[in-house]
């Protein structure tokens, strides 16, 4: 049995699985999405990671997977401890402030006291005792009534994320580096992210938050009372015999917006939002790009191969290789190439535009190809 360290008393881990992981296709698909795949070479898939450094924190008993139905076998399979009563389905996608505040909801009602921390399923987190330290800051801010976050220290200026503005500290016993968030900020071009990089105030958006449920939700309520209504009346129903009713009738009404607009943003503009900072090694494997650094420690004259049983011929060449298909694949005086071969699709292009394969996708449901996605 896991214990829980002290100061983690009253939490209760979240595991947001959504999301098809578009810019991963072919390898990711609506019926195998990335956190349902080993990317790092660890011998598990990212979302049996995720629980891995989770269960330190809350222990076995005390971890929520929110996802959709059509995953709930896989997910069942990969996490075994996960009890039945912290499987939450969702019928289809409704984005992160559904997924997250449906979970508080269930949870207050269950345990009016219960302080809950978001964590994606699909990030890569390599130190764990960085990371258990930072969510034991953020558990003690949020017990002082903030919303916390966890902002990852930039290690370049990447325009693939959003960032955080920090600001003074926050005298919160247990929580020495936290910071007063000032503002969230869009994902920036090239030249604003060269500025906030170089200034050093600005921590990434890892998409990570830690908060009293009540608090998360009275926010919620005050920003986007008609969702916060309809999440409560599920929660009301969700340990009753009328939840599948009350799903079918309520949950396809509901609005789709990210946690980071509904909550995040007006709660720090209101002085409620906290940050910590993540000294750790953090990568959400948003794109190809992401898995060849990983597998290559960021050498960029390496080709890393994936696929248990590639066949790869490679002169002179790098990037990354994940076969699926068993064919032979030969490589010869390529840079920074990206193949994923799959028994149905193909997809070769580069690492500089990884970013870009999600217009594949759009295009292939533009079509109606969705047979391969």
């Amino acid at each position: 049995m896991v214990h829980r360290a002290h100061t983690l008393d009253s939490f209760y881990a979240v595991i947001p699985a959504g999301g098809i992981g578009s810019r991963l296709w072919p390898l990711s698909r609506a019926d195998a999405p990335k956190f349902l795949h080993d990317l790092t070479g660890s011998g598990h898939t990212l979302l049996r990671d995720t629980w891995d450094r989770l269960v330190p924190l809350a222990g076995e008993q005390r971890i929520m997977v929110v996802t959709g139905r059509a995953h709930r076998l896989a997910v069942e399979k990969q996490l075994p401890s996960l009890r039945d009563e912290n499987i939450v389905l969702e019928s289809e996608p409704k984005d992160s402030t559904a997924a997250i505040g449906l979970a508080a909801a269930i949870l207050a009602k269950r345990e009016p006291d219960v302080i809950i921390g978001s964590f994606a399923a699909d990030h890569v987190i390599s130190d764990t005792r960085a990371f258990s330290g930072a969510v034991s800051e953020a558990v003690a801010v949020a017990r002082e009534g903030f919303i916390a976050t966890i902002g990852i220290t930039p290690t370049e200026a990447a325009i693939g994320f959003g960032y955080i503005r920090s600001g003074e500290s926050l005298a919160i016993a247990g929580a020495p580096s936290a910071l007063l968030v000032d503002s969230f900020v869009e994902k920036p071009g090239i030249d604003l992210a060269l500025q906030y990089f170089s200034e050093g105030t600005y921590l990434w958006n890892g998409g990570m938050f830690v908060s009293r449920a009540d608090v998360l939700l009275e926010q919620l309520r005050k920003e986007r009372p008609e969702l916060h209504a309809g999440l409560i009346e599920l929660a009301g129903a969700w340990d009753t015999s009328r939840r599948g009713m009350v799903v079918n009738a309520v949950w396809p009404n509901l609005e789709k917006i990210a946690i980071d607009y509904s909550v995040a943003e007006p709660a720090a503009a209101a002085g409620k939002l906290a940050v910590i900072p993540g000294n750790f090694d953090w990568d959400d494997v948003g794109d190809f790009a992401s898995i060849a650094k990983l597998h290559s420690g960021g050498r960029k004259k390496d080709l890393a191969i994936l696929g248990e049983n590639a066949r790869v011929l490679a002169d002179s060449s790098s990037g990354i290789v994940i076969s699926q298909s068993g064919r032979l694949i030969s490589l010869i005086g390529v840079s920074n190439i990206v193949v994923v071969d799959t028994p149905d699709a193909l997809l070769v292009t580069t690492t500089d535009q990884a970013q870009r394969v999600k217009a594949v996708v759009d295009a292939l449901k533009l079509s109606g190809r969705n047979d391969v996605l």
